[in-house]
């Protein structure tokens, strides 16, 4: 009898050590949903070649295969000075995990579109009462100088965008302690809204230089994450997307407008902070 309680108690004690065992609290970085998530960076960006409409008071012509370029700033203080932080190509996203994979976001891309100045473009429409380039055009090469026209979306060119993003945890490949170092893949699709401030000067006419709701956008984006002791993460991201603006504004008249549609590439440098609330 002694002996057969005595087995009873270490099969009891065996039990419970195992179930201790299996009680081991969770990685806090297992499960995101819940969380929150902001972000913030600088990007780079090439556009596509892309016809550009002007029409207004006496003009209606078009520009063929305009090459445009983006306005980089390097490496610089402004990314980090609450007073000047909004000047050089930036991102800001916040979002919310509804699931431990797919989190909800909206966010700012605030890129730059500079039309390369003095390329030759074929032109073709009409310019009335705006000497001296009165006349009618068709297919005639046009050097787009700066007394002609300057054409830039460089405060800028805003894309106010909500995305949906999948994040799929990697770490388990590598070994490693996920609440101390985490890597993730990211994949993900977005649209929105185009906000620029257009610098136009056109013919020597006043520009507008305000902000106006210009069009639509759409992307996809692929990219890596790096969190780093559960809260705190670098991402890069290659996105690709498709810009459509029919109501540019050009000048103070409202007769005066611009339309184009281009595609783009985009890369983007971010660090942030993912916590729950």
């Amino acid at each position: 009898m002694k002996t057969l309680l005595t087995t009873l108690a270490i099969s009891c004690a065996l039990m419970q050590h195992g179930i201790a065992q299996e009680k081991t609290p969770e990685k806090y970085a297992a499960h995101n949903k819940g969380k929150f998530f902001i972000n913030w960076g600088g990007n780079r960006e090439a556009y596509s070649k892309s016809d550009i409409r002007f029409w207004g008071n006496g003009y209606d012509f078009t520009l063929n295969n305009v090459r445009a370029h983006d306005k980089p700033k390097g490496m610089h203080v402004d990314y980090i000075d609450p007073l000047r932080m909004t000047i050089p190509q930036t991102n800001l996203r916040i979002g919310y995990y509804f699931t431990d994979k797919y989190n909800i976001s909206i966010g700012v891309d605030h890129m730059k579109y500079v039309m390369t100045q003095n390329q030759v473009a074929e032109m073709t429409g009409s310019i009335s009462g705006h000497s001296p380039y009165n006349g009618q055009y068709q297919n005639h090469p046009m050097v787009l100088t700066e007394e002609f026209l300057k054409f830039e979306h460089t405060d800028g060119l805003n894309y106010i965008n909500t995305e949906l993003t999948r994040m799929d945890d990697v770490t388990h490949f590598l070994g490693w302690d996920i609440d101390k170092i985490q890597l993730n893949t990211v994949l993900g699709a977005g649209v929105g809204l185009l906000y620029p401030k257009t610098n136009t000067t056109l013919m020597g006419l006043e520009r507008h230089d305000q902000f106006h709701v210009a069009g639509y956008g759409a992307d996809i984006k692929t990219g890596l994450n790096v969190t780093f002791f559960k809260h705190y993460f670098i991402q890069t991201e290659i996105k690709g997307g498709y810009i459509n603006m029919p109501d540019i504004r050009t000048t103070f008249s409202e007769d005066d407008h611009a339309s184009q549609h281009f595609n783009f590439v985009q890369w983007n440098l971010v660090v942030g902070g993912i916590f729950r609330v």
